[in-house]
């Protein structure tokens, strides 16, 4: 299995970003999917989830200071996960990385995720 993260970039406070992983496994409708970032000198934090549901839609999971901000989603077709990220804030600043784990239902806890991509740096600027 292996992920891709893109989209990140440098962005004011206020802008949006679309960040997207592409998946390569086979089933990927079996693998629930997530997005962690890491800030300078913190650990890795759980950002957004979306499980594997058997009509595609996937029920979502989000880290409490980037609801109402961002939308995770998953393309079934396209084996690709989203991640839209709007009214960034400086504090959203991070290395975000996707990752997967081969089970229906979302963990919060990175080390619940056995396959992770490279990460893609956001950086918001105040």
């Amino acid at each position: 299995v292996q992920l891709q993260a893109s989209g990140g970039g440098l962005v004011q406070a206020g802008d949006s970003l679309r960040l997207s992983c592409t998946i390569s496994a086979r089933d990927f409708r079996t693998y629930a999917v997530g997005w962690f970032r890491q800030a300078p000198g913190k650990e890795r934090e759980f950002v957004a989830a979306i499980s594997w549901t058997s009509d595609w839609t996937g029920d979502t999971y989000y880290t409490d200071s980037v609801k109402g901000r961002f939308t995770v989603s998953r393309d079934g077709s396209k084996n690709t996960m989203t991640l839209q990220m709007n009214s960034l804030k400086p504090e959203d600043t991070a290395i975000y990385y996707c990752a997967a784990r081969r089970t229906r239902v979302v963990a919060t806890d990175p080390t619940s995720y056995r396959y992770w991509g490279m990460g893609t740096l956001v950086t918001v600027s105040s």
